[in-house]
Parts: C-alpha cells; structure tokens; sequence
C-alpha cells in the first residue's frame, strides 16, 4: 500500500479556493486525504468540486480576507493554510498586500504547521505596476508573520479550462487576421496541475521546503507570437498575425473600456520568465509538462467540424 500523505486527515484552509487555480489545489489535496476548506467571497463556485470529497472532507465557508474576523474564522482549527488570492483591480494593496501578513499572523498565533503563499513571477516592489508592487508587498508581509512560508510564484498558468488559451483559441477560430501584442514577449507557461502539486508538496515538507521562494514555470520559453501560431496550428486553421508596434498597443491599453489594462499590458511587455538561478518545480520534485502535451487535444473544440474533421483540417494547416 503507498505511504499515506502528512497531510491525510490533516484541515487545509484555501484563501481563494473557489478560483481558477484553486480548483486545481483542492483536487491535489482532496486526493491526498486532507480535509479541505475553502474560503472565498463566492464560495458557490466551488460546489464542483463536492462529488470528488468524501463525506466530511470538503467544506465552503464565504470570507472577505480584508476583514481580520473572516480570516480567523476561516483559521480556525487548520494545521495548514494556502493563500492564492490574486487580482487586477480593486483595492491591490489591501486584497494582495496586507492581507497575506494578516493571514500569517492568526496562522502563526494558532500554531499551524505549513503556509504556502501563492504570489507571481515579477513582484517587485520597484515596479510601477500596482499589480506587481503589491505581489511583492504580501511575499514581505507573510514572510514577517510567518517566516517559514513558502512562497511560490508561477508564470501565466494554462490548463483546459483557463482564460488565456481559450482566449486566443476563440480569436483564431472566429478572425483570419490577428495582431499580437509584445510579439517577441517571451513567457514561460506553466501547467495548473504542476501548480497544484507544487502546493501540496511544500505543504506536505515544510522542513524542506519553509522560508523559501520558488518561481514555477513548464519547461519552455515561447514567445507571444509563436503562442498564437502553435494555437492555430493545433486548430488546423492557417491565419494571418500581424505583429503590433508597442507604441500603439500601449495606446490601446490605455483607452477606457478595453480588454487589456495599462498595467497588464506593462508586465506582458516585462515578459514572464524563471529567474536565473531561480529554485523552480524540479527542486520541489515536480517534472513540468510542457504546453504541447496538451494543446491538440484542448483546441479539438476549436476546429472546423471538430472531431470529424480534425486530421484533414490539421493537414492543410501545415
């Protein structure tokens, strides 16, 4: 029988649970026997994930991790905590900054034995993006309450059901012309299962893994445009790109109303990429996937007469 995991039986808190990565995260540890609780403003969005818990093992509690009552009822009683709060908008400094110390000092006073804090690659307090800036603040705030965090900080993540694949996906379906922005814009895509077990994994060996920051990327750099030429491949659709000039697609990102904010658009410029020198997944044991392992079968949707017409389609891509 295989080893049962440090953290079967054990309760894990998940601040932002209900979202897109933690869905992935909640898997990863219902799998290994922890009992999971999910905090998050919009809780309903994790009832997905009921038919994978047993009985008593998944719980949905709604918590604003603003307001310290929230996060200590959300603490209570849990041996571990994962924090993947994340946004573009709204009050950064608050929801990303100060919120994590928060997190770190009820988790420390309740004596809890791992804490992983999910920020990103490209925190910098110097940046001139609120994004960044306060990705950096929350790594040095929980790290003050908690100093054996880890801190994990993964690139774009892709996986089925993300937003930045499918994105793109319905754009190459739908136009036969499309510009790229940050064409040459080099990113380092990682895989949301690879993320998942990355948590569970400092979770499970804080001894190993406390105090340290890993940047998670998969095992290639691509670049924007070659990301937007492998999606229409995988369609079998033969499209024309057209490379944007940064001056006019940074006018673009900074009108009202459109798709892209200024601040996104300045960290797609800045790219998304491993540090040199870097701890990665391999020193967590993880061997990353690469986006090719995934990406024909994802865009199968996307293909003219789908499935049906998925090799001669493919055929004339080439």
């Amino acid at each position: 029988m295989p080893t049962p995991s440090p953290l079967s039986g054990q309760l894990v808190t998940i601040f932002g649970g209900s979202g897109y990565i933690g869905n992935y995260v909640a898997q990863s540890l219902l799998s290994r026997g922890a009992r999971v609780r999910l905090a998050s403003r919009n809780p309903q969005k994790g009832f997905a994930l009921k038919p994978l818990a047993n009985l008593g093992q998944l719980q949905l509690m709604p918590c604003d991790i603003t307001r310290e009552s929230h996060v200590a009822a959300a603490l209570e009683g849990a041996s571990h905590v994962v924090n993947l709060v994340g946004a573009f908008d709204g009050n950064l400094d608050a929801l990303m900054g100060e919120a994590p110390g928060t997190i770190g000092q009820i988790a420390t006073a309740n004596g809890a034995r791992a804490l992983v804090h999910v920020s990103a690659i490209g925190a910098d307090a110097a940046s001139p993006t609120a994004y960044a800036r306060t990705k950096a603040l929350g790594e040095e705030r929980v790290l003050a309450a908690f100093p054996k965090a880890t801190v994990l900080r993964p690139s774009i993540v892709f996986g089925k059901d993300d937003n930045f694949l499918n994105l793109f996906g319905g754009m190459i379906e739908l136009l036969p012309v499309l510009p790229v922005f940050g064409p040459e814009t080099k990113l380092q895509l990682v895989y949301a299962d690879d993320v998942a077990e990355a948590v569970a994994v400092a979770l499970e060996h804080p001894e190993a893994h406390g105090g340290r920051t890993y940047e998670l990327g998969g095992p290639e750099q691509l670049t924007m445009m070659e990301i937007h030429q492998r999606i229409a491949e995988a369609q079998g659709r033969k499209r024309t790109f057209l490379a944007v000039p940064d001056g006019l697609s940074a006018t673009f990102a900074a009108l009202p109303g459109t798709p892209m904010s200024r601040d996104q658009w300045t960290l797609l410029k800045a790219g998304n990429t491993v540090a040199e020198g870097a701890l990665g997944l391999a020193d967590l044991g993880i061997e990353a996937k690469p986006l090719g392992l995934f990406l024909d079968k994802w865009m199968l949707r996307f293909r003219k007469h789908g499935r049906f017409g998925a090799a001669n389609e493919r055929a004339k891509a080439r």
